[in-house]
């Protein structure tokens, strides 16, 4: 079996997954809902800098990364929310993410970093909207459509 093929749809699941988990805590902060901001059942209150402005950011990048719409711009802005909530919120408290509490920082600053460099994937509404203008596609990469397979 030809592992290669599968890397496209992983790409595609990997960004799917990473894009609701970060919709999600963004709908946590914002509105208060899937249990809350950090646990506490509440939302944030509203313009409350910096946690409600990241919670919007988590939303919208969120949705647009799961559904693969605007992906890498997105993920960028991911990315850079992420690596900001890590160096300004969690590291005074400690250099490493053990000990900050700033774990959920890094990993998303990192996943988003990564499907900002690899793309969508093959199954992404930029994929679709590429193939409706006429655009190649190479299977499984979506945003590589000019490098010749």
């Amino acid at each position: 079996m030809n592992v290669d093929r599968l890397s496209g749809p992983a790409l595609s699941l990997f960004r799917m997954v990473i894009g609701l988990l970060f919709l999600c805590h963004g709908l946590a902060s914002v509105f208060g809902v899937l249990g809350g901001n950090r646990g506490s059942g509440e939302a944030l209150p509203v313009a409350q800098w910096p946690g409600w402005w990241a919670g919007l950011i988590q939303v919208l990048c969120g949705a647009l990364v799961m559904v693969g719409l605007a992906t890498r711009p997105a993920a960028l802005l991911a990315s850079g929310s992420m690596a900001y909530a890590y160096f300004v919120v969690h590291q005074p408290d400690g250099l490493l993410p053990l000990r900050n509490g700033g774990e959920l920082s890094a990993l998303f600053c990192w996943s988003f970093a990564l499907i900002m460099v690899l793309g969508s994937g093959p199954w992404a509404l930029d994929t679709v909207f590429r193939r409706r203008r006429g655009q190649a596609v190479r299977p499984g990469v979506a945003e590589r459509s000019s490098v010749p397979a």
